[in-house]
């Protein structure tokens, strides 16, 4: 395995690292419109409510970095992704993730942003390449490398890291440190290809293997359409974790994701004395 490498997000005062050195850091998926009646609903009635209880409970379940949406169909997002964020960083201080496709709501919420984002995301395709890579150097960001490329999603690892091979070596032709280069393999869903989950197991080891570079995923995709979900969302964690998974975006309000992740950290050397497994078995047992 190549070396594992650090990648450093911030906000503020607060400075999240992220390595297969140290425990999994989950992103936390709940602000985010898509899928989420409740929050659209929300967000189409210009109430944040929700969107604040969703990143204090976030973080009190244990994550250290919120994924931020503001997807909302007929939005101006380049003026609701900001707003959205601020109302996120009123609540909690904990580094975000930018999550948009439009290149125009990236800049506006990375000029607002007080600290170093994560940015979710670019992809192979050259279109977005040339639209994300120079925001990410010109403000200093680290960000996400979805593996798709212009002819789709790679059928094969072996064809994701191509794609990884890709957006590594055009973000770091233009100057941006390898560390800040988080790849997603695409975790796709079992329900509709048994061989989905195991193919992106199979990615996420040949890119560590090759550069080291930090993994992330939503790693509920790959239970779409299968019942029990958080049985199959958990033993996936952990595999993953193993391969080389160091921040999946994931719902930390699931007891048994939050509860891999930590199990996955003490089994692999990760959690010294297994202080962290102790101090979140006393808060559940608190409840």
């Amino acid at each position: 395995m190549n070396v594992a490498l650090k990648t450093i997000v911030t906000i503020n005062e607060n400075i999240v690292e992220i390595s297969r050195d140290l425990p999994t850091v989950i992103i936390g998926e709940r602000i985010n419109p898509t899928g989420r009646k409740a929050v659209l609903a929300a967000l189409e009635a210009g109430n944040f409510d929700l969107i604040r209880d969703d990143a204090v409970n976030q973080v009190k379940a244990g994550s250290t970095v919120l994924d931020v949406n503001a997807g909302v169909p007929g939005a101006n997002e380049v003026e609701l992704l900001p707003q959205l964020m601020k109302e996120v960083m009123d609540v909690v201080d904990v580094p975000l993730c930018i999550d948009t496709a439009n290149p125009e709501a990236l800049e506006a919420a990375l000029k607002v942003y007080p600290g170093k984002a994560l940015i979710n995301s670019v992809n192979g395709e050259e279109k977005s390449l040339e639209a994300v890579l120079p925001l990410a150097k010109e403000y200093g960001a680290a960000v996400i490398g979805l593996c798709i490329s212009d002819s789709g999603i790679p059928k094969t690892a072996e064809g994701r890291l191509e794609v990884a091979d890709k957006i590594i070596e055009r973000a770091t032709g233009m100057g941006i440190a390898i560390e800040d280069i988080v790849i997603d393999p695409l975790a796709m869903t079992m329900g509709a290809d048994h061989l989905a989950g195991a193919l992106t197991l199979n990615a996420v080891k040949l890119i560590v293997e090759k550069y080291g570079v930090n993994i992330t995923m939503g790693s509920s995709n790959v239970s779409f359409g299968i019942p029990d979900r958080k049985y199959v969302n958990a033993a996936y964690m952990a595999m993953a974790i193993h391969a080389g998974l160091t921040c999946p975006i994931a719902n930390p309000m699931v007891t048994e994701i939050r509860t891999t992740a930590l199990a996955a950290d003490l089994a692999l050397g990760r959690d010294e004395y297994g202080m962290h497994w102790i101090k979140e078995f006393r808060k559940r047992k608190k409840k």
